[in-house]
């Protein structure tokens, strides 16, 4: 096999920009400020997305030698108080709760609020003296304590990042201590409450930030003006690019992105690459060689237009619809058996406005993969829930042939999975799973009867499962319907287009392109994800030198903004001359 070339930190190079790196260029750069250097009281806010590392700030912040730091958190409500408020939000289920439509002034105490800020008004504050001198509040929420303020800097985290930190027990929830919860628990508060919070109030302050404050590593801060990020995500908004991805291991997981990915090889497996998942992953700006990592959420929040096209935008809000990952299980297991929720049961249960309607395409498979997909004919539900119940409480093995239509799965396979269907992929399959978005919603109803990663059962969700399995989804109707629906719908010179699906019932539109010569493409007003899943490398190009030439390797997924319009895909490099392909997805 070939070294892989797939680029595992993809960016998007800004010219005409200042990064500063490092604690102390920071601050220097900071206090030189013309919106602080004359004043005589300064007042610097740093507001702060959830999961920030308050020792690594606070030392940080030393170097701006405050007279005076005030942490928000000392503005917030009880624990308890807090708890009890969120408790509707976040419920005592182990995996799901409801989006929270709270805002960061319902977490916080409206006595200690006015103490802190009568601390820094010009009649309460007498540290300083005739009243110059440096103040820096800090934290989730800082800008709600000082309304007026001489720099405002946001600094920001990616989600991802976050759940790492929550794996090691290194943050803690919004107002809460939770650090020492299992990382599930932790999560499902940032997910449904804490992220949702702060996303509301990252809304309302974009415009005015003066510098955004990158803190994902450690100890390596960086900062970038306002204007200059601003800028940097219109220009990504205007031309194909990529997200950072990230790999994961799992109980099922496998070796195929090992190599083909160019991962360390060390870990006993990657189960999951989350390629194309904006609310999650990161997006990296490049100044002169220094990278400046900034959530890739922002660009849909920021961007939503350009990005996503006014159609898009109009029906499904400032969320990215599309969802491309792969699941890897060559050399490892089957995924567990599970089920998506109907579109009325996640509003009517989560508060969601859609739900994880999915396909699976093949990427690759061993010859002994298959995927399991949807009710074989004759099965009574109550019998199958009875047994998936009984495999889960008495240990009692699932026979899942006896319930569930097995296909045999090869290369370029696309299985479609509309929501309400019972599925999941089996072993030594390389899965490219491209979904709607809320992802979080799966009802897992046999996983083999193996334990996760942490050495505990794997939560089982039949009670939600039970309730959204569309039963008369059998095989034949299965095979005509979900099986590769592959159809040419057009050719020219060099190349062809196939519909592959999704299915009728789901709004996404897939659309594979075999081709040997350049082929124009149109976003049509809105966002298309694309991924190389056949040849060595492909270029983007615009007919109209929109943007820079654009390159992608085998089995990256890229993004190109509903704003791009035209463009125009060809072989390159060593896939010159050779049939490549791509499959596309967009809302139709």
């Amino acid at each position: 096999m070939k070294q892989s070339n797939y680029n595992l930190y993809p960016s998007i190079n800004l010219t005409d920009t200042q990064i500063w790196s490092g604690w102390p260029a920071i601050a220097e750069h900071l206090l030189s400020d013309a919106k602080i250097r004359d004043n005589k009281r300064k007042v610097i806010v740093i507001e702060c997305y959830t999961g920030i590392l308050y020792d690594d700030l606070l030392a940080g912040l030393s170097f701006l030698k405050p007279d005076l730091l005030i942490d928000s958190r000392l503005a917030f409500k009880p624990e308890s108080e807090i708890r009890d408020l969120t408790y509707p939000d976040v419920t005592n289920d182990p995996i799901f709760g409801r989006m929270t439509r709270m805002d960061i002034a319902d977490f916080m105490d409206r006595d200690k609020l006015s103490d802190i800020r009568y601390r820094m008004s010009d009649a309460g504050y007498r540290m300083l003296d005739s009243g110059s001198g440096i103040v820096v509040v800090f934290g989730p929420g800082a800008s709600i304590i000082a309304r007026k303020c001489d720099l405002l800097v946001y600094a920001d985290m990616a989600r991802w990042e976050i759940q790492q930190r929550m794996r090691r027990g290194a943050v803690t929830g919004l107002g809460v201590d939770d650090h020492g919860l299992d990382f599930s628990e932790q999560f499902k508060r940032g997910y449904f409450v804490d992220w949702r919070v702060c996303d509301r109030l990252k809304e309302e302050l974009f415009a005015s930030v003066d510098y955004f404050l990158d803190t994902n590593q450690a100890r390596e801060p960086k900062l970038m003006g306002g204007s200059d990020y601003r800028q940097g995500l219109k220009l990504t908004a205007g031309r194909p690019f990529r997200v950072v991805p990230y790999f994961d291991p799992a109980p099922w997981g496998g070796q195929w992105m090992k190599s083909v990915c160019g991962l360390d090889p060390e870990p006993e497996n990657y189960g999951w690459c989350f390629d194309c998942v904006p609310e999650e992953n990161s997006l990296l700006f490049s100044v002169d060689g220094i990278r400046f990592e900034t959530p890739s959420i922002n660009l849909v929040f920021f961007e939503s237009t350009n990005l996503l096209g006014r159609s898009v935008l109009e029906r499904f809000g400032q969320e990215f619809p599309i969802r491309f990952d792969f699941l890897d299980t060559m050399g490892g297991g089957n995924l567990s058996l599970q089920v998506h929720p109907t579109a009325d049961y996640i509003r009517d249960q989560f508060g969601m406005q859609y739900t994880q309607d999915e396909s699976y395409y093949l990427l690759d498979a061993g010859d002994d993969a298959t995927v399991y997909l949807g009710i074989r004919d004759g099965v009574d539900p109550d019998r199958m829930i009875t047994a998936l119940e009984s495999a889960n409480t008495i240990g009692q093995p699932f026979d899942t042939e006896q319930f569930i239509n097995i296909w045999p799965a090869k290369k370029h396979d696309h299985f479609l999975i509309p929501a309400g269907t019972v599925h999941c992929s089996g072993k030594n399959a390389m899965v490219l799973e491209i979904s709607a978005t809320p992802y979080i919603f799966t009802f897992k109803l046999w996983d083999w009867a193996r334990l996760g990663l942490d050495g505990k059962p794997r939560p089982i969700n039949i009670g939600h499962g039970s309730k959204v399995i569309r039963w008369e989804r059998r095989t034949g109707w299965v095979k005509k319907q979900l099986v590769n629906r592959v159809a040419e719908v057009a050719r020219g010179d060099g190349w062809r287009e196939e519909q592959t699906g999704l299915h009728e019932l789901e709004f996404l539109e897939t659309r594979r392109h075999w081709f040997s010569k350049p082929v124009l493409h149109d976003t049509r007003g809105t966002v298309n994800v694309l991924n190389l899943v056949e040849g060595r490398e492909a270029i983007i190009t615009s007919p109209t030198g929109k943007f820079e030439p654009f390159v992608v390797h085998y089995a990256e997924t890229f993004i190109v903004p509903a704003a791009v319009g035209e463009y125009v895909i060809a072989p390159y490099g060593e896939s010159e001359g050779k049939e490549i392909g791509t499959i596309r997805a967009y809302v139709r």
